[in-house]
Order: structure tokens, then sequence, then C-alpha cells
């Protein structure tokens, strides 16, 4: 009778052993006090960024998992998704599980050991929209000088995984002051910067006579932005004075200058003295450009309040009256450029939120950075930053500490680097993260 008991215990556990371990279950187990030190896990990042047309997404969650000889199985509960077993390897166990429909938010992760109701691990992972910042130059004269050249190649080194959209001046090429060797030579720096580095190469137009001239049209100069008595040279002519026609014939004339020497056919926009109006937009949509960033974070300029004839600052303090720290891209309405309603133009507006740091310390730089997000929590859509510098002669030690400070700043919460949602973006790339 013995032996017939102990033959059928047997089978038994032959039966329990051949059915295995018990499927995970879909209710999580309770969160430990601490996480078990005799279990280590590694691959979960703290930061997965929820993808777009600009930005794939980290829509994979890894994980490994180091256990006790000891242990059978591990399950995994992540975002209140029903549990996954890991695959067993040795003493290792993982797992590659999809999050690609785990919206925006602070999610918890946990793991258990064979079937326990208590987790031996937990960790926390944000799953965030993208926070762009974009870093513009304003090519606002001919001859940046070889001096902001090399300065903007020691920004680069400094900060590696930055990529520029540099707003270029055509007036580079019909100034006649500025030699033809020399501009071989600006150009085959931009050509570097955009083809190993990344950068963009857009179009700035301050309408200096040479290049209004060179466009065949007549230099106006009697609308100054910042003289009373006008400006001979055509640089603080306010842009819109030219019109939707008149500025699509400069537009063809930038584009033949770039398309001469190598730059290829600029998409992205922005206006000297951010001059541009509907009129402007228009003709820009019209030309093949996708993004435009002329729209100002006014009230940061105050250092023009008064300053010459005062235009300056009251034309875009009146233009651009809503635009402030917080300001995010739209898409304009074909007749009011402050519009959203439909019929839009088929072009971004990328408000310069961030400004320039002529007029900015890296405090008030870091101050519109935390407006725009907290540095802590989840983003819930695409975010903008868009901040700038004129490359000019008269940049110096304290402008590039300025730009250094608010890239340091930002480099600190690189989503690259799993330590936040930043991405460095060129403008061009933008409007497939806001579809139209």
């Amino acid at each position: 009778m013995l032996s017939r008991r102990l033959a059928v215990a047997a089978v038994l556990a032959l039966g329990l052993a051949a059915c295995g371990p018990p499927p995970p279950r879909v209710e999580e187990p309770a969160p430990p006090a601490q996480n078990d030190p005799r279990f280590t896990v590694t691959g979960p990042r703290a930061w997965y960024l929820v993808g777009n047309a600009t930005t794939p997404g980290d829509d994979q969650l890894t994980v490994e998992v180091t256990a006790p000889s000891k242990v059978g199985f591990v399950d995994l509960w992540v975002a209140g998704k029903p549990g996954t077993r890991l695959s067993r390897h040795g003493d290792t166990f993982s797992a590659t599980v999809s999050i690609a429909d785990v919206p925006a938010g602070t999610w918890g992760l946990l793991l258990a050991a064979d079937g326990a109701t208590t987790a031996f691990a937990q960790a926390t992972l944000r799953r965030s929209h993208p926070y762009y910042l974009l870093m513009s130059t304003d090519w606002d004269f001919a001859e940046p000088s070889q001096q902001m050249l090399d300065r903007m190649d020691r920004i680069h080194a400094r900060h590696p995984r930055l990529t520029m959209t540099h707003f270029v001046g055509p007036y580079t090429f019909t100034d006649p002051a500025v030699s033809d060797p020399r501009r071989a030579e600006i150009s085959s720096w931009l050509v570097t910067q955009r083809d190993t580095l990344g950068d963009e190469l857009g179009l700035h137009i301050h309408p200096y006579c040479s290049f209004v001239q060179a466009a065949g049209l007549t230099c106006i100069t009697d609308q100054s932005v910042v003289y009373p008595g006008g400006d001979s040279s055509g640089y603080t002519i306010n842009l819109s004075a030219y019109g939707e026609t008149d500025f699509g014939t400069l537009l063809d004339e930038a584009a033949s200058l770039f398309s001469a020497h190598g730059l290829g056919h600029p998409t992205t926009f922005r206006a000297g003295a951010w001059t541009a109006s509907i009129q402007t937009l228009r003709a820009l949509a019209s030309h093949g450009y996708v993004a435009d960033t002329s729209a100002l974070n006014w009230a940061r300029m105050e250092e023009w309040k008064g300053v010459g004839n005062g235009v300056i600052y009251t034309w875009n303090s009146t233009h651009w009256a809503p635009i402030g720290d917080t300001s995010q891209p739209w898409w304009p309405n074909h007749d009011d450029v402050l519009a959203t309603a439909e019929p839009t133009l088929s072009l971004l507006e990328v408000p310069d939120n961030g400004i320039m740091v002529d007029y900015v310390t890296v405090d008030e730089m870091k101050a519109i950075f935390a407006e725009n997000w907290d540095g802590t929590s989840p983003l819930a859509k695409p975010t903008t930053l868009m901040v700038g510098f004129h490359p000019a002669s008269a940049f110096g030690d304290g402008e590039q500490a300025r730009v250094d400070g608010i890239l340091d700043h930002a480099d600190q919460f690189l989503a690259a680097d799993d330590h936040g949602p930043v991405v460095y973006v060129t403008l061009k790339q933008l409007p497939a993260a806001f579809p139209r």
C-alpha cells in the first residue's frame, strides 16, 4: 500500500512539473518597502520619449534581472499593464516589452519573483513628449568675421549633441566689401556645418541695398525701425515694407545666391528685426518655405524701448502682442498672422520665445526654459524653446558665455543621455512634429 501511495505521489509530482509555473498575474504586486539587494536590475530608462514624425519614440522597455539561483521565474508589470514573464538564461531573466500605447505621464515598474504578491524591485519611468530646443544664429552682417566662425566651432565642440539653425544673410554675396575668396571661405564653413554637424542653413534678410538692388528692386530707405531720418544702407528698414510681391522677388534672389555658392535652397526664415507681416509669410509659403520664426517675445527686448525713433519696439510689441515666454508653434491663417482659423498657410510659425542672448542673461534664459518645462514632469505635448545669437565681430566673451550658459543648462536634460526630454533640432525638422 505504501509503495502504491508513493507511486501516485510521484505521478502527481510529474504532472505538476509538466504544468510549469502559473502564468503572470494581471494584477500588480504590492511595491516593496525597499528594493531587494539580492536582485540586480538593469535596462529601464528614466525617460521614454513619445515619438512623432520628427523624433522617434522610445517605444520599447528592456529589463534584465540577475537573481538568486533558487529563483524559478520573474514577472514584470509596467504602467498598470498585465504582468509579463521574463525569459530565463541561467540566473538571468530578461524581457523587452512595447510601451508604444503608454501615454505621457509618470509610471511605475514592478518586478516580482516566483509569484510573490510583493515586488522585489520597483522603478519610476517618465513617458514624455519632446522638449525641443533650437539654437539659431541671425547673420545680420555680410562678414561675420573669422573670429566668430571659430567661436561657433568652439560652441559645437563644447556641446557635441547640438545642431544649430543658421539664418544666413544673402548680402554676404552682394556686399562689395566682401571679396570673392572670403565669400568662398564663408560658404565652405557653412557647408561643413551642414554636412558634417547637421546644422541647417536657413535665410535671414535685412534689406541691405546691395542685396535689394541685385534683385532688381529699388531700395527702400525711409522706413527705418531705428533712425528717424531713414537708413541709406537698408539695414534697419522694416522688411514688411516690401510687400508680398517684392518680397517674393527677394526670396528668388536669395535662393539664386545660395545655390550659386553651394548652400542649397533655404526653407526656413527669420525677418530682420522680426518685421514679418502676413504678406511676408504668404510669400514664404508660396516659395516653398516650411517654417518661419519671426514671431517675437517682444517684452524681453526692453533695451530697445525709446531708442532712436522707437519703431523697432513699438512695431513688435503691437504686431506680436500675444507672444511671450511660453508661446508655441501655430499654423497662421491666410490673412491674419496671429490667427489659426482655416484656411491656414502651409508654413509653421515657431515663435522666438527665448529671443537672442543680446537681450537676456543666462538666468533669464533659464527662467524661460523653466516656464516651458518644470524640470521634472513629463510633457503632455511637444514643446519648443527658440534661442539665438548674432554671429558678428562684436560678439565677445560675454555673449559666448551666455550661449554656453543656456546650452550647459539644457545639456543636463538631454533625452539622448536619459536625463530628460530635451532634444536639439533645427527649424526645418519642426513642422512634422506639429501636424497642420
